[in-house]
Order: C-alpha cells, then sequence, then structure tokens
C-alpha cells in the first residue's frame, strides 16, 4: 500500500513587516483598536520581487532541504493559495519552474483557509503521483514505489490571519 508522509517542511515571508503603530500614522485607527477587533499585531507585506511564487519556491527549497531531496525527487506540485500571481499560468507551474523540475505537473488549489488541507489530502491521493509504477526513489526506498508529491502551500488570506491571533500563517512547503 501506498502512504504519503511530510519528509520535510519549509516556510518563507516577505521582508517587510507592517506593524499597527505604523497603520496609526496612516490611517485613523489605533493598535488597541486593531488587536480587540481582529488580534492582529504586524502583517508581512510583499515588496519589489517577492511574489507568492519567489516565497513559494524558497519555502519548498527549504522543504526539499530538510527532506534530503532534490526536484528530480518530486513529481507533483500542488500550490494552495488565495492569492495568486495569475491565473493563468498556475503559481504552481512558476514554481516548478523556478526550482528546476522539468518533469512531472503542477497546479494551484484555491480554497482559502482549507487550501492547506486540501492540497495535502490531494497529495496524499495515490494517483497524485506520476511515477506511482516505477521503482522506488531514493525518498521512497524503504516500500511505497510512488515519489513524492511537493505541496507548497501559501495562504495569506485576511480570514486566516483573523483566526490565527495575528499570526497569519506564511509560505509553507512540504514534501
Amino acid at each position: 500500500m501506498i502512504r504519503s508522509v511530510i519528509r520535510g517542511f519549509g516556510a518563507a515571508l516577505p521582508k517587510r513587516v507592517l506593524s499597527n503603530a505604523e497603520l496609526e500614522s496612516m490611517v485613523d485607527t489605533s493598535d488597541e483598536w486593531i488587536v480587540q477587533r481582529t488580534g492582529i499585531r504586524q502583517r508581512y507585506i510583499a515588496g519589489e520581487g517577492e511574489t507568492t511564487a519567489s516565497l513559494g519556491e524558497a519555502a519548498g527549497r527549504a522543504a526539499l532541504d530538510k527532506a534530503g531531496l532534490t526536484a528530480a525527487d518530486i513529481d507533483v506540485i500542488i500550490v494552495a493559495t488565495s492569492t495568486p500571481d495569475n491565473t493563468f499560468p498556475a503559481t504552481a507551474v512558476n514554481i516548478q519552474n523556478r526550482l528546476g523540475m522539468h518533469h512531472g505537473f503542477a497546479f494551484d488549489v484555491q480554497a482559502v483557509c482549507s487550501g492547506f488541507v486540501y492540497a495535502v489530502t490531494t497529495a496524499a491521493w495515490p494517483g497524485a503521483s506520476s511515477s506511482s509504477a516505477r521503482k522506488p526513489s531514493r525518498a521512497s526506498s524503504t516500500g511505497p514505489t510512488a515519489r513524492p508529491a511537493c505541496c507548497s502551500a501559501t495562504a495569506r488570506a485576511p480570514s486566516c490571519s483573523r483566526r490565527r491571533k495575528g499570526r497569519a500563517p506564511p509560505p509553507t512547503a512540504a514534501c
């Protein structure tokens, strides 16, 4: 039986942090008002050149490093995001290219806060690997014959931020 496991994970955040104190100088609000209603104390703002794909690539590389894998060991990239760079081509395809993965397939899942769970569930499906009939790879030499899927989730929806007490989930990847 083929089973899925998370072998590594990674995360990336934009460099710029916007605090509530900074917002106070821009609009008529206060830190207390924002925290009381949302729980948010700071947020990360993507700067020039920081995109969902660039953050997903950084998170994906960190996940691959922690898992001891390379892009050649991955067959699928699933990006769960509510903030894709474009509708077409998919952000996942851009990440696939940035990682140097010239095989397999990639697609986006836009399911807002439940996107990560949906993407991981999709990645766990035995048919998600394009190599399910291959011999065991380095990544799965102890049993299953399918190579792992790389699921890069970049959830940055405001509704997710509110539920997490001001800590928006960073773009993360799990391989």
